[in-house]
């Protein structure tokens, strides 16, 4: 971008804030139009399913005027007085034709069947535990939407009891169900009392249509809602009847053209509708094609969920209509732009040209000729620009002599502040090393101690036994040769200690790391040893190391002797060696008084102690540390207090 021409600058700039802009308009302009778009689909969607559950109860209501007005007919109650079945059944059976019911039955006083209106004209089976039939023997005219069981509909017509019979078909998004299939059939059904002329309760008739495959409420509602419409092949709107969440009346087509009966709603919908009573209003996925869609429950005469009323308009019209629009808007606002930029190259181009002729000049100024002076060409901003920077030259020059000459003095005084600065730095390193050397020797004592403790030890048991009479020569040599080695390492020890910060190179060897521990162990129990100290060893077999074995057996001496220092009451010390992932691994354990969690960061650190009583400075963890991280290690410690405290020195297999 700093390698633009101010014009490019303008011209981009102001394409990014028009562009921006158009854009953002466009968006915000396509989200109010898709948004009002979908809103008025939803808000039909919800206008559709009120006129559909009028329609449904139109239905439901037509069905309970026909049984009304019979039952308060004449006929009936004369007819079952003067106990003329075959009369009453005959009249019966033009009713039900002539007004288009799948059943129409009457009853006595009681329930009991009296007059049935199909083949084989089944009488006699009591329908007290009805409840629209117990409502109407309590003198109501009742009409709702029930579920018939196949029984019941085999009493009224075998043919019905076919027609309730509906396989389940998989649909995608259907909640899993153990069913195959639906025997029991959905009814619009009314039943009314029948009075003599006396007022008195002579039977009951009920009547009905059987939803299951009857396609007259679902078309009326697609023919009124949506008419002969269709959008690419297909009906802008569809109508269902679900029995449960059963497709059991539908004009919704599936992929072979045929009305979709035995599919089943998406689980979402079960949840909403059929569980919680609730209308649901959204897109769904319909058989195989998305739909804004309607659903509201159907409801049996105790008010129990049965079914489901269905309405959807097909989604796709209302998207590529909200697709034009936004393809439209983006149309515009290209063309918009593109306008608009041709405008604002050419008004650029003649505002920046007397820019354009200055940066000239500029160019001959920075390659050093400052010899060159830019003219005003106008009254305006350039204009006073271009004074200025003929202004501006006149003191470059000038300051590029002062400059010149500051150089030259700055370069003496730096080179006498480096001298003085190397003499201040040689100074400290001095004092550092003076400082350190002041601490070491502070820590000697206590870290030669070990060696030293172990030989006064051998040299009172060479004591013990000369006075004793005892001269075992084999074991007094022994004694003196340990004698020997620990005054030896002693000394080694000492130039250790004070190549702490030189780090001399130390004499490596292959060496079995068991054997240096329990060395280091014989050493350790002889200078601390208590009788209430139990030792505990597990050392496996374990591969050579290469090592400088007086500094291993110093780093295992100052561990044990610090378990011990732990344990004032004794306890038990446990060593451990084993290999895992690829090291040597040496395990310390006391049984002591453990190292509170606020001081676990700083035990390696040199001269940090925690002991109460004066034995030492606080140097053994750390030296440790920096002969174990020297040969490529490390230590690990694991303590909880008031249960003791275990150091795992790690040393890696391959020392390459």
């Amino acid at each position: 971008m700093s390698r633009l021409s101010l014009r490019t600058k303008l011209i981009a700039s102001f394409l990014f804030v028009v562009v921006a802009g158009g854009l953002l308009s466009s968006l915000i302009g396509t989200r109010l139009v898709a948004d009002t778009i979908v809103s008025q689909a939803r808000t039909k969607v919800r206008y559709d399913l009120n006129t559909a559950g009028l329609i449904y109860g139109q239905a439901l209501s037509r069905i309970q005027d026909v049984v009304q007005l019979t039952a308060a007919g004449r006929t009936p109650p004369d007819m079952i007085e003067a106990r003329q079945w075959k009369v009453l059944e005959d009249f019966l059976i033009k009713r039900r034709k002539d007004f288009g019911l799948d059943i129409l039955t009457l009853t006595d006083a009681r329930g009991k069947v009296l007059v049935r209106t199909h083949h084989p004209f089944q009488t006699g089976d009591d329908q007290g535990a009805d409840p629209l039939v117990q409502r109407a023997l309590k003198g109501e005219s009742v009409a709702s939407t029930v579920i018939v069981p196949r029984e019941e509909l085999e009493k009224e017509k075998h043919d019905l009891a076919e027609r309730a019979f509906i396989p389940f078909v998989p649909t995608p998004r259907a909640r899993e169900v153990p069913a195959q299939n639906e025997t029991a059939g959905m009814m619009l059904k009314a039943a009314s009392p029948i009075w003599d002329r006396n007022g008195r309760l002579v039977g009951v008739l009920y009547g009905g249509i059987l939803l299951n495959r009857n396609y007259q409420i679902v078309d009326k509602v697609r023919d009124i809602l949506y008419g002969e419409g269709r959008y690419k092949g297909k009906e802008m709107g569809t109508a269902t009847i679900f029995q449960g969440d059963l497709r059991v009346s539908t004009n919704v087509l599936d992929e072979k053209g045929q009305r979709a009966i035995g599919t089943r709603v998406s689980e979402e919908v079960y949840r909403a509708v059929l569980e919680k009573g609730e209308s649901w209003l959204d897109r769904a996925f319909v058989v195989h094609d998305w739909y804004l869609t309607g659903y509201q429950p159907i409801r049996d005469l105790t008010g129990k969920v049965v079914g489901i009323l269905y309405v959807g308009m097909l989604e796709a019209p209302y998207v590529d209509l909200r697709n034009k629009v936004v393809y439209s808007f983006f149309a515009i606002g290209v063309l918009g732009v593109a306008i608009v930029l041709l405008l604002y190259f050419f008004i650029t181009s003649r505002i920046t040209r007397p820019l354009r002729e200055m940066a000239a000049a500029t160019a001959k100024i920075a390659e050093g000729d400052l010899s060159v002076e830019v003219a005003g060409q106008s009254e305006d901003e350039i204009g006073t620009l271009a004074k200025s920077f003929n202004h501006m030259l006149v003191r470059l020059k000038q300051a590029r002599k002062e400059l010149e000459d500051y150089g030259r003095l700055l370069e003496q005084k730096v080179e006498e502040r480096t001298r003085e600065l190397v003499q201040m730095q040689d100074q400290l390193i001095q004092s550092e090393k003076l400082a350190s050397m002041g601490q070491l020797s502070a820590s000697i004592a206590h870290e030669v101690n070990n060696p030293l403790s172990g030989a006064l030890i051998y040299n009172q048991l060479i004591a013990k036994k000369i006075t004793r009479g005892d001269f075992d020569r084999e074991a007094i040599l022994n004694y003196l040769s340990k004698m020997e080695h620990e005054l030896s390492r002693s000394t080694k020890l000492i130039r250790s200690l004070l190549d702490f910060a030189v780090q001399t190179e130390p004499k490596i060897k292959e060496v079995n790391v068991n054997d240096v521990l329990n060395r280091a162990l014989e050493l350790g129990i002889h200078a601390g040893s208590k009788e209430n100290t139990r030792v505990e060893k597990d050392l496996q077999a374990l591969p050579t190391f290469m090592v400088d074995p007086d500094q291993l057996e110093q780093v295992f001496v100052n561990l044990i002797m610090n378990a011990l220092q732990a344990m004032p009451q004794g306890g038990t010390l446990t060593l451990r060696t084993y290999l895992e992932n690829r090291e040597l691994k040496i395990a310390v354990q006391d049984t002591g008084c453990g190292i509170p969690p606020e001081n676990m960061n700083k035990i390696f650190t040199p001269f940090f102690s925690t002991k109460k009583e004066v034995k030492g400075v606080g140097l053994g963890l750390s030296v440790s540390y920096g002969i174990i991280q020297g040969l490529k290690g490390r230590i690990e410690v694991e303590s909880k207090v008031g249960e003791g405290t275990t150091f795992i020195v790690c040393l890696p297999v391959s020392q390459e």
